[in-house]
């Protein structure tokens, strides 16, 4: 089973839930209690036998936000 990242209505707090993606529905929040969870957008991460992100071309998205090149210290160009 995946880990999916929601964000609680109720509390207004983000948490990481072990669902079945298609079983998420009436999961309760960890710090709640509550029902009202929606599922939010997340990345995920890969490995890659080798080397690593550094050995993909292309691998960062343009945007140092969501890049997963920014910070590591790996050459790269936005």
């Amino acid at each position: 089973m995946p880990i999916y990242e929601f964000h609680c209505e109720a509390c207004n707090k983000d948490s990481e839930v072990l669902v079945r993606s298609s079983d998420w529905k009436g999961t309760l929040c960890p710090k709640c209690g509550s029902t009202r969870l929606e599922k939010k957008f997340s990345t995920f991460a890969a490995s890659v036998a080798g080397g690593g992100a550094a050995d993909l071309a292309g691998s960062c998205s343009g945007v140092p936000s969501s890049c997963g090149m920014c910070g590591t210290g790996k050459p790269h160009s936005h």
